[in-house]
């Protein structure tokens, strides 16, 4: 009930440490900054939806009085197929493939760049409010590991020759383990292709599979339901070995044996979110970038294992199939992995834990019944494993925000309403479900922000290939200005399809079923440019792709260009440090050297007050008779002691 109040950050701080009031506030801006993102992203997307039934590509791709017959999507079951059967794709493609499009890309590279900003100056507000401005961390002490690997390695070393000097760890005693770690590393990521490879496998032969459906209904939903149902595999395999890479790369990290705690953790972070990275991804850019890109053309199509058929884009493009790639994986895995594991696991381990002691205490009435101290029951909860798992999360989710925003407008929203309920799911887990954790104290979020910005760079690039390459928006700017009679897109679908002499297919390629639409087929179209069979190269590639590519190309250098300046001239103009904490330290620092200098002053008052007092001592002591009492010669002594007292 108070979702829209701000974290009482400052408490976070003074239970749990400096390091875990970082990351509360951290995720804090960054659901904050969400905000903004998730209203243009809405506006896009209505922006699509307004717009739908004035797209003239779509129109045309509906429009069944152009009679357009595709050739077969595989070989001997599938059937030529009407261009307008596909209109609810082409039309569900405008939402996401409009020009709002590329708006929307440029704005979540700057809003990426405000972010950073926006974070580095909270970052420095709460060092200052936190004291931690002029903190420093101390040498951190060795890991006990590490220690008893070097303590092992003296003890060897001391039956060839005397130790003179402080054992370490060199390369030589690592390598070993770098090579373990580079084997390991490459082996889990060739294992995340192989899984994305043999999802492509099943998409293909369940596709060729359902096209054998007698009911026509069945033959319509193939691409939809081989869609869907790989996605769903996709994601089960996803969030499955997103536990085991985790494991895999702590293990990796420890036969390192790295020296201290900051070492391990920082190697750990880019070990596990190098592979988690991959994992998560791998499928999404397969749908982006290389689905759709080498299969060939009718009559000489490309095959996987001389059997498999490589599978092709839908008319209107991979965008729309790259958006529901995106938002199942997205969904599912804030759903199941972020919210559902995050708090069944540990009550799961807690209830384990219980149950375990309560067997052990049922022999002892006595130890039952006694009342239990605070910290006996602090400890059935879980042990704390670290921020690792919380960062890592909104990480990936980030990525998601950022890389492939071209293609789901959506996401920034669907990221806002899972971080409103992730802040409440974690603070209750560190209360109520995790022990207490030893307070550490940092300044910033450490290794994280570098892949921040690291993510942040790389979306810029990403969003400039999937706009140019994946959606349609360059093959219909070079139509519209190079190809179009009357300056409109009238024609653009026949434009960019290409014809095929249905004469000309391979031995055993051509459809069983010719006749299936009713009328004898002699030319089928296929997306692509090329010349037509009666062209005297015919099947080659024709000049229209090369003036498409010369554009995409030309769009991805400008794109990535601009966008890096722009997002370079934010991160200039916003400077890193408050003005008023700057002057805030200015002027405490101007008070500190005032301090000093008038404690110099002082000091230097005294030593004169004192010189002053000396030397009237002094005299007084010469003024004496040389024929002095006991008494007298007493005082004398005092005197020459005076100088010696102060």
């Amino acid at each position: 009930s108070v979702f829209y109040k701000y974290q009482p950050i400052d408490l976070v701080r003074k239970y749990f440490g400096e390091k875990i009031g970082l990351y509360f506030a951290w995720l804090g801006v960054y659901t904050q900054m969400l905000i903004p993102a998730s209203i243009v992203g809405v506006i896009v997307f209505l922006y699509g939806c307004a717009t739908v039934d004035e797209n003239i590509p779509s129109m045309e791709m509906c429009d069944e009085r152009n009679n357009i017959t595709m050739c077969p999507l595989c070989d001997n079951t599938c059937s030529y197929w009407k261009m307008s059967s596909s209109c609810a794709t082409a039309r569900a493609s405008h939402l996401f493939d409009n020009p709002a499009t590329v708006f929307f890309s440029v704005f979540m590279a700057l809003w990426a760049a405000t972010f950073m900003e926006h974070w580095k100056r909270k970052q420095m507000r709460l060092n200052y409010r936190w004291d931690l401005t002029g903190f420093e961390e101390e040498e951190a002490h060795p890991r006990a590991e590490y220690e008893a690997k070097v303590l092992e390695k003296s003890v060897r070393k001391e039956y060839i020759r005397k130790k003179t000097d402080k054992e370490k760890l060199t390369w030589k005693d690592r390598f070993p383990a770098y090579f373990t770690n580079f084997v390991g590393i490459i082996f889990m990521i060739g294992l995340t292709f192989a899984i994305v490879f043999g999802v492509i496998i099943y998409r293909i032969s369940t596709a060729a599979a359902l096209a054998l459906s007698s009911t026509p209904s069945g033959r319509s939903s193939v691409r939809v339901t081989v869609t869907a149902t790989a996605v769903i595999i996709n994601l089960v395999v996803i969030i499955i070995l997103d536990e085991v890479y985790g494991c895999i790369a702590r293990w990796l990290t420890e036969i390192e044996v790295p020296k201290t705690d900051k070492s391990f953790e920082e190697r750990l972070i880019f070990k596990a979110f190098l592979l988690k990275f991959v994992n998560a991804y791998t499928p999404i850019f397969y749908v982006a970038f290389f689905k759709g890109r080498f299969v060939g053309r009718p009559g000489d199509y490309v095959y996987i294992f001389h059997s498999f058929r490589m599978e092709e884009c839908a008319p209107g493009g991979c965008l729309m199939e790259l958006c529901i790639q995106l938002s199942i994986i997205m969904l599912g895995k804030q759903l199941i992995q972020n919210n559902l594991f995050e708090i069944g696991i540990p009550k799961m381990k807690k209830l384990i834990r219980y149950i375990k002691l309560k067997r052990q205490r049922s022999l002892d009435h006595e130890e039952h019944m006694k009342k239990k101290q605070r910290y006996e029951v602090d400890y059935n909860l879980e042990p704390f494993a670290g921020l690792t798992p919380e960062y890592m999360e909104m990480i990936i989710q980030f990525g998601f925000v950022t890389l492939f925003v071209a293609s789901f407008p959506l996401a920034p929203l669907f990221a806002l309403l899972n971080n409103i309920i992730e802040i409440r799911l974690d603070a209750k887990k560190f209360v109520t479900e995790l022990r207490r954790p030893v307070a550490v104290r940092a300044k910033d979020i450490g290794i994280w922000y570098n892949i921040l910005r690291g993510v942040g760079k790389l979306a810029v690039i990403i969003n400039a290939f999937v706009i140019s390459f994946t959606s349609d928006f360059i093959p219909r700017l070079v139509y519209l200005y190079m190809y179009s009679e009357n300056g409109t897109m009238h024609g653009f679908v026949n434009h960019t399809l290409s014809s095929f002499n249905v004469s000309d297919f391979q031995g055993g390629t051509a459809p069983n079923d010719p006749m299936e639409l009713g009328y004898e087929v002699r030319i089928c179209r296929y997306k692509d440019y090329r010349e037509p069979p009666w062209s005297e190269n015919k099947y080659e590639i024709s000049k229209d792709f090369w003036a498409v590519l010369a554009a995409r190309l030309a769009f991805v250098i400008v794109f990535q260009n601009l966008v890096m300046f722009m997002s370079d001239f934010v991160d200039w103009i916003i400077p890193d440090i408050p003005k008023d904490i700057s002057q805030q330290i200015h002027k405490e620092k101007v008070l500190m050297v005032e301090v000093f200098m008038k404690e110099e002053q002082g000091k230097l008052q005294m030593l004169e007050t004192w010189k002053v007092k000396d030397m009237k001592k002094g005299e007084n002591c010469n003024n004496h008779s040389p024929k002095l009492s006991r008494s007298q010669s007493g005082s004398m002594s005092s005197c020459h002691s005076y100088h010696i007292d102060v």
